[in-house]
């Protein structure tokens, strides 16, 4: 998109360099990104699911669902100092607390994971199940977020709000798509077109694989995904080279389309949770919030680099955009090549 290949008109913002800041990007996403591409999390590998089970008072059974998860060698451990240890059951481990568990407690994990989704279910026949993000070394857990009175939908809402918008910021694969949809662009109303048509069919595919309305196919999505930043490369370096293409010209049609693909990638990280029925609809409407807040800051953060490169000087802006393409698509190829067996064996 250099300037003998494209003409500007009044009012239209160029978004061809979005950011100086970017100028090192491509090289820094594999460094910051652990095991060299990690994205979405589709088979969560991230986050465990364990389920607190009160049979009677003050005695409880403690099933960690996922096999990934590191064995808990002595559960008194994680109790508090009051709590012994209980023969245990098939896949599940046992303990008693006198007096009962209650909101000062905590349950600590040894696990460096991302979190730990907790369905407790009580003597009483109450219910509730939480998210609780984890420090990379533990996981602690309160109580007060389990017992009585902590389902609020305010804590809910706020906890779902936050996972969304982390989900979104350290989803690498998902942020270089939107980085390629701002580099195709040209004008103001084609970005707020193509911003709300990736929201909309994103939020589409989100919402139907977390109701269950059909599986999230975890390897053909990754796969799919990578294609689509490597496609997004190739149609930016042709606009660098004046050969427009309907993508150029209806870029919200690409981002509509792709943006399906990049929904099951969040479904994967919200929609394997766990979660009991009554809490899935408000945990769906806020984690969508989020992950649309983290968009929304990324993208002005592409914009106000764009406009001090921009004041820079347009030869520099033509080449941070050119290297960015080339990074892109190089990263993306290397996502491919690496998701591929995955698919192949699935």
């Amino acid at each position: 998109m250099s300037s003998s290949s494209m003409t500007e008109r009044p009012g239209d913002i160029r978004l061809a360099g979005p950011a100086w800041l970017l100028t090192l990007l491509p090289a820094l996403l594999l460094t910051l990104t652990p095991g060299g591409a990690a994205a979405h999390d589709i088979n969560i590998t991230g986050v465990a699911r364990v389920i607190l089970q009160e049979e009677t008072p003050g005695s409880y059974r403690l099933s960690v669902v996922d096999a990934q998860v590191p064995p808990l060698f002595n559960i008194e451990r994680i109790l508090p100092e009051r709590c012994t240890s209980l023969p245990p059951a098939a896949y599940s481990y046992r303990f008693a607390c006198e007096p009962g568990l209650n909101i000062d407690d905590n349950l600590n994990f040894p696990w460096g994971l991302s979190g730990v989704l907790v369905i407790a279910n009580w003597a009483d026949g109450g219910g509730i199940s939480t998210y609780i993000p984890g420090d990379g070394a533990r996981i602690e857990v309160p109580m007060n977020e389990l017992k009585a009175g902590a389902g609020s939908w305010t804590r809910l809402a706020g906890r779902y709000l936050i996972s969304g918008a982390e989900h979104i910021l350290f989803g690498i694969d998902h942020l270089l798509f939107v980085l390629g949809l701002l580099l195709l662009m040209q004008g103001f109303w084609k970005l707020v077109q193509t911003v709300t048509a990736f929201t909309i069919s994103h939020s589409i595919t989100l919402a139907c694989a977390v109701l269950g309305v059909f599986p999230v196919p975890g390897a053909p999505v990754e796969v799919l995904i990578a294609l689509s930043i490597a496609f997004l490369a190739r149609e930016i370096i042709m606009g660098q080279r004046g050969e427009l293409t309907l993508v150029h010209r209806r870029p919200w049609l690409v981002a509509f389309l792709f943006g399906l693909l990049h929904g099951f990638g969040f479904a994967g990280a919200l929609g394997e949770l766990g979660l009991s029925d009554a809490d899935i609809p408000l945990a769906l409407l806020f984690f969508n919030i989020g992950v649309e807040l983290g968009q929304v800051g990324f993208i002005c953060v592409l914009l106000g680099g764009w406009y001090a490169l921009n004041r820079l000087g347009r030869d520099l802006m033509f080449s941070v955009e050119r290297g960015l393409a080339y990074g892109l698509g190089a990263i993306a190829t290397y996502w491919f090549i690496e998701r591929l067996p995955a698919l192949l064996i699935a």
